[in-house]
């Protein structure tokens, strides 16, 4: 079977290689094009990219995919199956349509829950006990296809966005590798209408904590924004970045600091408070509460400034 694959960052990265160990045969890889980043601003290539030219694969980068010069490759290539990961384009039906056996797609929710763009970090926010891959063949739709496969992954107490990605990361390498060794005998299911949601994008914005919300909120935002956007807070004029902490009794005016040493900076919410216990002021590097105070000392009964509205 001739499988093409589409995805860009470490998440579809996982699933290629998943792929290519088991043996299946990849003639061609689609991905984003190379993006500015890091701190010269250089073209960078996504980790799917790197990944195929490792292997010898044929990559194609097309920004869009809605003319027929763009899926030219696509065509050429004449895929039994494409199998997307993160890909980061919306693909129109000419390229749904395209391969014998349609589209899968490795999605990291239980489906219908957590459609969209960032359903590790929503899951984790919310406070979901548990999340997983859906394996769905893919129609025109925001994940509604019907699902292939679809299991689930506890979510552990510490996880943050940054270690549950990576779970799921591998299960969903795991899981893709099955469906296509099962393909064409799986047995399609539609998905419920019931306890659909929908995984919006993470703003930059929504990183600044809102201490009037209970801690357990608090505490659960910082874990589903870490690695990115990370917390903010401003204390003194100062605009700080708030990792990690943990809902802890106390109580305060929110925003107050009602203790600060070397377990962490304890800030009163709106119910109980919040211990921060990795914090990073403007130019330096995320330290413990303990490394972070020998630089930048924080007494009881300063006040974080409210959001403004």
């Amino acid at each position: 079977m001739k499988i093409a694959f589409a995805g860009t960052p470490e998440f579809a990265a996982v699933a290629l290689r998943a792929i290519l160990d088991a043996g299946f045969d990849v003639p061609l890889v689609l991905t984003q094009p190379d993006r500015p980043a890091g701190r010269g601003m250089s073209l960078q290539a996504s980790p799917v990219k790197k990944l195929a030219l490792e292997r010898g694969i044929v990559v194609d980068q097309p920004e869009k995919l809605r003319t027929p010069e763009q899926r030219e490759r696509l065509a050429a290539c004449a895929p039994d199956v494409l199998v997307v990961a993160a890909y980061g384009l919306i693909l129109p039906q000419a390229v749904l349509d395209l391969p014998r056996h349609g589209c899968l797609n490795i999605h990291a929710s239980l489906l219908p829950r957590w459609r969209g763009a960032a359903p590790i970090h929503r899951a984790i926010e919310a406070g979901d006990a548990e999340t997983g891959i859906t394996i769905m063949q893919m129609d025109a739709g925001l994940d509604t296809g019907a699902m292939l496969l679809r299991r689930a992954l506890p979510i552990d107490a510490a996880d943050t966005t940054s270690t549950l990605h990576d779970k799921l990361a591998a299960l969903g390498g795991t899981m893709i590798v099955e469906a296509l060794r099962a393909l064409p005998t799986l047995t399609p299911t539609a998905q419920p209408e019931d306890g659909v949601t929908y995984a919006s994008k993470i703003a930059k914005s929504e990183s600044a904590l809102d201490f009037t919300a209970p801690a357990e909120t608090l505490a659960r935002k910082l874990r589903a924004f870490d690695p990115f956007p990370g917390g903010a807070g401003t204390l003194r004029g100062t605009a700080l970045k708030l990792w990690r902490g943990d809902a802890v009794e106390g109580a305060g005016t929110p925003g107050e600091v009602l203790a600060a040493d070397d377990s962490g900076v304890v800030v009163a919410c709106g119910q109980g408070a919040l211990r921060l216990t990795e914090l990073q002021k403007p130019g330096s590097k995320r330290l413990p509460a303990a490394d972070f105070l020998r630089g930048f000392a924080i007494a009881a009964g300063e006040r974080f400034e409210p959001v403004a509205g």
